[in-house]
């Protein structure tokens, strides 16, 4: 064992196939047993394969040994195979819960949660005090997005254990509450993590639950704390400018969010807000900037291009959007969305017959929008267009009935 120990450390595959075929001819079964452990702990699954099936040829109705060569196969990718071993184990067998529990994970895998949580129930009905089917149980319902039922296994689990299966209680509590949208109570154990050790990520999901909670003061405090901690942690930074500009701080959050930037000049959110913050702190070009920049990321990246086209409006700037819109018309982007900004723009240019089949365009997406209803009433009036005017009038009044002005437009194009 000793030589195998020693080629197991040096990662000398040769000796180790050489090794082992001596000690599988001469070796006891326990021991045997022992070298398929300590193959599987050092990640050796191929030869934790070979081990265990050489056994199950010695010893070929023990459950235990399908149920670890089951798990093995898995890590080496053959579920097939993995499944046949776990058929295999009879009901009665005292290991049959350890394969039913086995079973939900193979079926957890292939992304068949019902089925795997029946797996689960049943061996909960054979050992129905047994932690760890409760702690499998609780991580299937927070995978699939039950997060209250899970907590409620979590919080059982914890008032007996502190961690369990190499997993933080705790932490792992605050993240199911910080899931489930329970900020408050997530924060709580956030807290209680934080007090035991501080790491990145407990500090940054306090953060975000603080953030939530509307305690931003709580979370700018963290989030600054997290980039002492480690600067790199991208995520802190627009956090942090959220916090910052909730407090109405513009300075600081177009500052944090510049920060932001030079650690990560590949994230489209980045630019967007700082675009915004831009604009919050008076600096239109700046603003402009940013958000090209997001777009150049993200051609299709809706938000950001509606707040492009938003301060070209403002500015009057018509060309800058007809621009904008015909290049994401060329990349085949047609989005209903942009129709009323085209049209008011072609409006503004005097190029009637292209801002009157935008207006069109637009009528059937903002039949709800008061605000576009109205440009596009007087535009068709304008325009001489009295039948469309009257029937877009018509639309409004059902949004906005007993409007004096739009009625009293309403009866001079009747009367006309």
């Amino acid at each position: 064992m000793t030589e195998m120990m020693q080629a197991l450390e040096q990662g000398d595959l040769a000796l180790i196939d050489q090794l082992l075929e001596l000690f599988l001819t001469k070796e006891l079964p326990e021991d045997i047993y022992t070298l398929a452990e300590i193959f599987m702990q050092y990640g050796y699954m191929k030869e934790a394969d070979r081990v265990l099936e050489h056994l199950q040829f010695l010893m070929p109705e023990e459950a235990q040994l399908k149920i670890d060569r089951a798990n093995v196969l898995m890590e080496l990718g053959d579920e097939d195979g993995a499944l046949d071993l776990l058929l295999e184990v009879d009901e009665t067998a005292q290991e049959y819960p350890q394969a039913l529990l086995v079973l939900a994970d193979y079926y957890q895998m292939q992304g068949l949660f019902e089925v795997a949580e029946i797996r689960i129930n049943e061996a909960l009905a054979i050992l129905p005090e047994e932690p760890l089917l409760h702690f499998a149980k609780a991580e299937l319902l927070f995978e699939t997005g039950r997060f209250l039922e899970a907590a409620r296994l979590y919080e059982e689990l914890y008032e007996q254990h502190r961690e369990f299966a190499g997993v933080n209680l705790v932490e792992r509590l605050a993240e199911v509450y910080r899931a489930g949208a329970a900020y408050e109570l997530a924060l709580d154990y956030y807290s209680k993590a934080l007090e035991d050790e501080v790491k990145p990520d407990v500090l940054f999901g306090a953060a975000y639950s603080a953030f939530q909670s509307q305690k931003y003061e709580m979370a700018i405090q963290q989030l600054e704390e997290l980039k002492e901690l480690d600067p790199d942690y991208f995520s802190a930074y627009l956090l942090l400018a959220q916090s910052y500009a909730m407090l109405e701080d513009n300075p600081k959050a177009y500052t944090a969010i510049q920060e932001g930037l030079k650690r990560d000049e590949y994230d489209k959110s980045l630019y967007l807000f700082a675009g915004k913050m831009a604009l919050k702190n008076s600096l239109p070009e700046e603003a402009e900037q940013h958000l090209r920049e997001a777009i150049a990321l993200d051609p299709e990246y809706m938000e950001a291009v509606l707040a492009l086209i938003a301060i070209f409006g403002q500015q009057e700037r018509h060309e800058d959007v007809i621009e904008l819109f015909e290049t994401l018309q060329q990349n085949d982007f047609e989005w209903s969305a942009l129709y009323p900004f085209a049209a008011a723009a072609y409006e503004n240019l005097e190029l009637y017959d292209r801002a009157y089949e935008f207006y069109r365009l637009a009528y059937n997406d903002f039949k709800e929008d008061a605000t576009f209803l109205e440009k596009y009433v007087y535009f068709l009036v304008e325009e001489g267009k009295r039948l469309e005017a009257k029937e877009v009038l018509e639309q409004l009044l059902r949004i906005q009935p007993g409007e004096p002005a739009w009625q009293e437009l309403l009866e001079t194009l009747e009367f006309e």
